[in-house]
């Protein structure tokens, strides 16, 4: 009876057994892989090759990377002969190249791809004859409208908002004449629609241009809207009103103002000892921050004084000048041409300075004056035949920002 019993135990117990491995094995059941989908670059379709990824290394020619490859018989100073018209043979140090070579053991090599950059590339095809071109991929612009609230800085912020840091750039010389950037404060609110590149449609390459934008500021908002009064001319931001953000001037040679001494007719100088006019506005920085000049001209001079230092004057046009002084270095020369915004020095504190600063001055009609004090000219106001066209432009630009600044702060 005992044994009948065991045996009834051990029979129910390997059902058991047995049972729960089936429930288990139906619990693991193994999902079927979706089939990878083919690289494809360039072109062509990575499967189908044998595949190698390098980059140009410190020694290394056109045609060394040619001599390490199998050439199905060809010599690399024959094929640098047939591309050498669209082929750049002096390759730069860290940019990639792909050889693309035949599947089968021998590894031929059939086309070689140099990027110089992100998106043109060189291409040498040895497949039939010996050919070389250069070709750019495919690009594709996307537009991304977006609102917010200034939470620190600017670019802080847009960070938060996964956005690329050039945004940031783009805004800040956009508005660098109507908005004192460091006078914002945490909760201003601000929306942006900008253009954003990608390769092959798939590969972020940044923001592209900016379309337009707005920022509260001393409780208005000043709008930003691109515009070109002339076919093929330059773009200008203009406000809704048609009025232009930007001015003849920008309000500084640095980017980022702290002034330690104003314009004055007397003022005590630290190095000399006694009061005396100063005929400038300076503001102090780090050496060596990059001076900018506020308006486009030409460098009238360029050099060395006892009590200027390093200094660049430049002559914008037959009314206006400007002067930067004790740079420590000098990045242009007399009779060069400069930009709005160019960098032409570096701050320092050469000849009768007490410390590393630019001292900035201004002439008008040859009698120096105080940038801050004077009404300056806005760059190329709009004309009135053009308003129209503008504000058709502007509309609806101006509804997308303002609907989706609605959606954003709707209830905050």
């Amino acid at each position: 009876m005992r044994r009948a019993s065991l045996k009834i135990l051990g029979l129910f117990g390997l059902f058991w057994l047995l049972f729960s491995c089936s429930q288990k094995a139906e619990e693991y059941v193994i999902e079927p892989m979706e089939p990878r989908k083919p690289m494809v670059d360039f072109g062509f379709n990575f499967d189908d090759f044998n595949v190698h990824f390098d980059t140009i290394r410190s020694q290394d020619t056109f045609e060394r990377i040619l001599k390490k490859q199998n050439l199905n018989g060809r010599k690399p100073a024959e094929i640098i002969a047939k591309v050498k018209d669209s082929f750049p043979t002096s390759v730069r140090f860290m940019k990639p190249y792909i050889c693309l070579r035949s599947k089968d053991k021998y590894h031929k090599l059939q086309y070689l791809i140099y990027q110089p950059n992100k998106i043109d590339y060189y291409l040498v095809d040895l497949t039939d004859s010996i050919v070389g071109y250069k070709k750019s991929r495919p690009l594709t612009f996307k537009v991304r409208t977006i609102a917010g609230k200034l939470d620190g800085s600017l670019s802080t912020t847009l960070r938060g908002m996964k956005v690329d840091p050039s945004l940031s750039n783009k805004l800040l010389k956009v508005y660098a004449w109507s908005i004192d950037f460091f006078k914002l404060k945490k909760g201003d609110r601000f929306a942006v629609s900008f253009t954003e590149r990608y390769i092959n449609d798939t590969i972020y390459d940044g923001v592209d241009s900016l379309r337009c934008a707005f920022f509260e500021y001393k409780g208005d908002k000043i709008y930003a809207f691109p515009f070109q009064q002339e076919r093929k001319g330059r773009t200008d931001y203009y406000d809704e009103n048609g009025k232009a953000l930007k001015n003849f001037f920008l309000k500084a040679p640095l980017k980022y103002i702290h002034i330690t001494s104003r314009f004055s007719k007397s003022r005590f100088h630290p190095v000399q000892l006694r009061w005396k006019a100063h005929n400038g506005t300076d503001y102090a920085a780090p050496t060596g921050t990059p001076i900018m000049t506020t308006a486009s001209g030409v460098v009238e001079q360029a050099g060395y004084t006892a009590g200027n230092g390093n200094f660049v004057k430049v002559k914008h046009d037959r009314t206006y000048a400007t002067q930067y002084l004790h740079m420590s270095r000098i990045l242009v020369r007399r009779g060069q041409r400069v930009k709005q915004g160019d960098v032409i020095g570096k701050v320092g504190s050469t000849g009768l300075a007490t410390g590393p600063h630019v001292c900035y001055r201004f002439w008008k009609n040859g009698v120096q004056v105080d940038p801050l004090r004077i009404q300056l000219p806005n760059a190329q106001p709009m004309e009135g035949r053009n308003l129209p066209r503008f504000k058709e432009q502007m509309r609806p630009l101006k509804r997308e920002l303002d609907s989706v600044a609605q959606v954003v702060f709707k209830g905050r």
